[in-house]
């Protein structure tokens, strides 16, 4: 598309197929002439909001960035969308370099690449910054992150070696232990799963609920995600911004590297009478400012990027939000919260509302 923000594609052929094949947070797509002609390869990343949709030619979404279409009568288009635009592609076969082994597909190299390295400088950091290291943990990002921490009651911002050090005692001494049986070291293991062992099943269970946890557009499915998370963005979970800005979801303490200066805020289930009244004036004044933004539904409104690409620029803003401790008290409407200004020239006699 015009607005596409990736290079041009140089490929053309009458009839060809597409694959594809994922490592960590990247996919490949091979596309393949069924007649001569060479193949041509592309690898994307996702982003936030990136996703694939296949529809028709003459229905494209909005944000289609790259579209392949096909020889139907009528056509379709397999299409790359990404209304934020943080997603890219870029043209070749070969995997981003730095990225380590992805937590999915490679996941016994994937162990080793962490447990051989616990003396780099990536794990002086809190296990939840380290968490979205791609050198070591491909593939994670940070719904993931919250969501693995919790299962083992791990602070987020307790020291990275220091979890993962005890991680490869426990490792050793479960090898030594000669006295018990395979299956019951399996057995053992399954019922006990350490922090590499759920960067590996967690993410899995994401793979194997298929399209129930996918396209958000769809409220079923956005429902589905919704009440398979048990920490990111659930009510009664504390938040805290991390070093790189991005918030960081938990229970209990936040563990001894914490960000000096915040106070941690915990999430509250919006009542269904207070939303009702401010949902339309917030739909208004999005519709007015980013009317863009106003027609996409509601996703993850309050997620921060899932990307592994700095935020150059916010985090001190944003950071300065999230010290102001959490209120008992209901969040007042936002006509009230509107600076004198801004009313006078809503109207005559608004800003007296007060």
């Amino acid at each position: 598309s015009a607005v596409g923000r990736g290079p041009e594609v140089p490929f053309c052929s009458e009839a060809y197929s597409i694959s594809a094949a994922s490592r960590g947070k990247e996919l490949r797509l091979t596309l393949a002439p069924l007649g001569a002609g060479s193949p041509l390869f592309l690898v994307f990343r996702f982003g936030m909001s990136g996703s694939f949709r296949l529809c028709g030619a003459a229905e494209l979404p909005r944000h289609a960035h790259l579209r392949f279409l096909t020889r139907d009568s009528p056509p379709r288009a397999l299409c790359f969308v990404d209304a934020r635009r943080f997603g890219s592609w870029r043209l070749g076969d070969g995997w981003q370099p730095g990225r380590g082994p992805c937590v999915l597909s490679e996941y016994r190299a994937f162990r080793e690449n962490v447990l051989k390295n616990l003396d780099d400088k990536a794990f002086d950091k809190p296990i939840c910054e380290a968490l979205l290291n791609q050198k070591f943990f491909n593939g994670i990002g940070n719904y993931l992150r919250a969501e693995i921490l919790y299962r083992l009651k791990i602070p987020p911002f307790e020291k990275a070696r220091t979890v993962l050090e005890a991680l490869k005692e426990r490792e050793q001494a479960r090898k030594k232990n000669s006295s018990l049986t395979l299956s019951k070291k399996l057995k053992l293991k399954r019922e006990n799963p350490d922090l590499l062992e759920l960067c590996h099943t967690v993410p899995m269970e994401v793979i194997a609920a298929e399209k129930k946890l996918f396209e958000p557009d769809h409220l079923d499915n956005y429902a589905a995600f919704k009440s398979w998370l048990q920490c990111y963005l659930v009510p009664g979970m504390s938040s805290l911004r991390d070093h790189n800005g991005r918030t960081v979801w938990f229970q209990g303490e936040p563990g001894p590297m914490a960000p000096k200066g915040q106070t941690s805020r915990k999430k509250r289930a919006q009542p269904k009478a207070e939303a009702e009244v401010l949902t339309p004036r917030v739909t208004t004044r999005a519709s007015q400012q980013h009317p863009r933004a106003a027609a996409k539904p509601l996703k993850l409104a309050e997620e921060e990027e899932a990307g592994d690409r700095p935020r150059k620029g916010r985090p001190g803003r944003r950071r300065k939000v999230a010290t102001a401790p959490a209120s008992s008290e209901p969040e007042a409407p936002l006509r009230d919260r509107r600076s004198p200004r801004l009313a006078a020239r809503r109207g005559r006699g608004e800003a007296g509302a007060r």
